[in-house]
């Protein structure tokens, strides 16, 4: 068979989110997926015919290996195995090695880098539990208003009835309250509100963003922009990307603020293209990534396994709804939000899969 003819057989292995190279019986690589290409930072056509040495050094422990699997008409699984890559970048990857009964093909060799079997983990974790968090949430939100409104009848009904000013102040701290905890169960709401989906720039978003943080921040604070301006529109709900986007660059710079640093604060957009990214179990083509950096003191590991959740915060005036809003709104446009922190740096790296609109776009139509 052509490598074209190879090519179009396996045709079924272009779009896995696994890494995949194909071998035939004298070990030489016939055929490799895109996912593998980008573990590997390796070409297909770089690949094609090469020895399957080319990534594994210990030649002797593959072929025992292989022998293995054939021996016992079954798969071999290794679940920690270190590749350094054509850049020199040595990987950690578990794989997996099939025989196959094939004219051309001989065995199929599956690979998953295992720092990216942890983040799938971390990610479903953090997408069921806030999927349980935004059900009980909604369902105590709906419980709380209805009492609350009679509360806050009960308590304007009794100020009118005062004679006293004095006392008035009382009825008055049970009016603002009842107001301060509705505002804050409408806040617990607003994700189940549907999105409105249109035509949207994320750069016009972050130039909004920008302009509000700047008015709210004015003082001692860098706001840096490095934009791929060859970034094409997407369908999104505009206003609820500002409101995450803004949750997120507020609370950076709110953290940096409450530290009193002594150097200049620094908040940093930065946009790129991504391709061939897995997040939720998919593999998304082309989508947008979107990181927002800061100089701040960094976030603990205690509470950044927990940012996400409502009600959990940092901060003394904190309310802990800004992040979990913020995800919220970008899960609902399929997208995925992570964080990492150390002493000096925090990155929240937003991802917006771009091919995904398409079908929201259909959905509106």
């Amino acid at each position: 068979m052509t490598p074209v003819e190879i090519k179009d057989a396996l045709k079924g292995m272009e779009d896995l989110a696994t890494a995949i190279v194909v071998c035939d019986k004298n070990l030489k690589i016939k055929y490799i997926n895109p996912s593998a290409e980008i573990l590997f930072e390796l070409s297909h056509g770089h690949a094609i015919n090469e020895h399957i040495s080319l990534f594994f050094e210990e030649i002797e422990f593959f072929e025992d290996a292989l022998k293995q699997a054939k021996k016992k008409q079954s798969s071999y699984r290794e679940h920690e195995y270190f590749i350094k890559t054509k850049q020199n970048k040595t990987i950690c990857v578990s794989f997996t090695i099939t025989s196959i009964d094939h004219n051309t093909f001989d065995f199929i060799v599956e690979f998953i880098q295992m720092d990216q079997q942890l983040r799938v983990a971390r990610e479903e974790r953090m997408f069921i539990q806030q999927q349980a968090n935004s059900e009980l949430l909604r369902n105590l939100a709906h419980e709380i208003r209805n009492p609350l409104g009679g509360l806050r009848g009960a308590a304007q009904l009794l100020e009118r009835e005062l004679k006293e000013n004095s006392l008035k102040e009382y009825t008055q701290i049970v009016i603002n309250e009842a107001d301060r905890l509705q505002n804050l169960m409408n806040k617990l709401l607003t994700p189940h509100q549907l999105p409105v989906y249109k035509k949207t720039n994320i750069h016009e978003v972050l130039e909004r963003v920008r302009s509000l943080i700047l008015s709210e921040f004015p003082k001692n604070l860098d706001l840096v922009r490095d934009y791929d301006i060859s970034l094409p529109e997407f369908i999104g709900d505009r206003e609820k990307l500002i409101q995450a986007v803004l949750n997120v660059a507020r609370n950076g710079v709110q953290a940096m603020s409450e530290n009193n640093m002594k150097e200049k604060m620094n908040l940093k957009f930065i946009t790129r293209a991504e391709s061939q990214i897995v997040f939720h179990k998919k593999k998304h083509t082309t989508a947008i990534r979107l990181d927002i950096i800061d100089n701040g003191p960094g976030i603990n590991d205690e509470l950044l396994n927990k940012i996400f959740y409502p009600l959990v915060s940092g901060k003394e005036t904190g309310s802990g709804l800004g992040l979990s809003l913020a995800q919220n709104f970008i899960t609902q446009h399929n997208g995925m939000i992570d964080c990492e922190s150390g002493s000096g740096q925090t990155k929240f790296s937003i991802i917006l899969p771009i091919e995904n609109n398409l079908k929201i776009n259909e959905v509106n139509k």
